[in-house]
């Protein structure tokens, strides 16, 4: 196989992220797209010279496809995986995989059953800063990890949820805050600091509240494996986006992600290890690593390499992490992941 013919459903925001992504790949080559709306689907088809559907079902019957991008609202994101992998085609799919853990756990006895790969799109562990972080608490310089916390301060006005039907409402969305903005930092929490013992949190909605059956404010303790303590907190409530905040306290030192910048701090003095920082054509927020994620899952499937990509079952930690988070929040107390 010289390339893998890349399909993407969805035509919507982030689409484009993928589609230029697999244009500049060297392992795969862009020949349909699909959405229900003929004129997006006709104008991405035109704009990258590929074929385009507007019934993304009769898409997977093309031979000329081997792995699909799904870009479409949450609800989606499971039948459309489900449907793919029953076609034989590998999956990458948008986070998050699906609206809960259930949907996610189908998708990926599928992609089992199927023997195909099932991707998740949490671009952020490709980061520069993600990266190096992650490679200093392996080589276990800094000692045992006591603690890490993650903090989302962003802002969400109402149009931007009475301009799109399917967002604010648990069935289609799954969630709010919690799942949509600040997914990424429950996966980077729990990839730097290790496994999940507990959970106890609470979510709110506390100025869209008029707008939205969902939360727009979430907080937790989240309780490790190995013993660390972590401390999360996501609002939509602040009056800007804000730079993410994620700090990794460690016995010899303490590791800071912030403002698109890693930060050693040891011994009183402050190291700059790596920087994100970068001009990108899409919204900030998104990162700049949509290309690394998507280039490292193509080499998987051309190499047969199993391990070395964000799997359906990592994918499925983040999920886990929200579902307990409204748990608790509900019966008030301590819930065990």
């Amino acid at each position: 196989m010289d390339k893998l013919g890349a399909a993407i459903i969805g035509c919507g925001s982030i689409y484009k992220v993928h589609a230029d992504a697999i244009v500049g790949s060297a392992d795969a080559r862009l020949v349909a797209v699909a959405d229900i709306e003929e004129q997006k689907a006709k104008a991405a088809a035109s704009q990258y010279a590929c074929d385009f559907y507007t019934d993304y079902k009769e898409m997977l019957g093309s031979e000329k496809i081997d792995v699909v991008h799904i870009c479409t609202p949450h609800y989606l994101h499971a039948p459309m995986a489900i449907e793919a992998l029953k076609n034989g085609k590998h999956v990458l799919v948008e986070k998050p995989m699906a609206i809960n853990e259930e949907q996610a756990q189908r998708m990926a006895a599928e992609a089992e059953k199927s023997g195909r790969y099932l991707g998740v799109a949490f671009q952020n562990r490709y980061n520069n800063t993600s990266l190096n972080a992650k490679a200093i608490l392996d080589e276990g310089t800094l000692g045992p990890i006591k603690g890490i916390k993650g903090f989302v301060t962003w802002y969400r006005e109402a149009s931007y949820y009475t301009q799109s039907s399917w967002r604010g409402k648990f069935k289609t969305e799954g969630g709010g805050v919690l799942i949509n903005q600040a997914i990424h930092t429950l996966d980077l929490m729990q990839w730097l600091a290790g496994d999940i013992k507990a959970i106890k949190g609470h979510v709110d909605t506390r100025v869209l509240d008029h707008v939205i059956e969902v939360e727009d404010t979430a907080d937790a303790t989240i309780y490790f494996e190995n013993g660390a303590v972590g401390l999360f907190y996501a609002t939509n409530c602040f009056t800007t986006n804000a730079a993410i905040e994620i700090e990794v306290h460690c016995e010899k030192g303490i590791l800071k992600i912030n403002d698109d910048e890693l930060v050693l701090v040891r011994d009183g003095a402050k190291e700059r290890i790596a920087s994100d920082q970068g001009d990108s054509p899409y919204k900030t927020y998104w990162g700049n690593s949509h290309n690394k994620l998507i280039g490292q899952f193509y080499r998987c499937i051309l190499e047969e390499n199993e391990t070395d990509y964000i799997t359906g079952e990592e994918g499925m930690t983040a999920l886990k992490m929200i579902k307990g988070i409204y748990q608790s929040s509900s019966e008030h107390a301590k819930v065990f992941i």
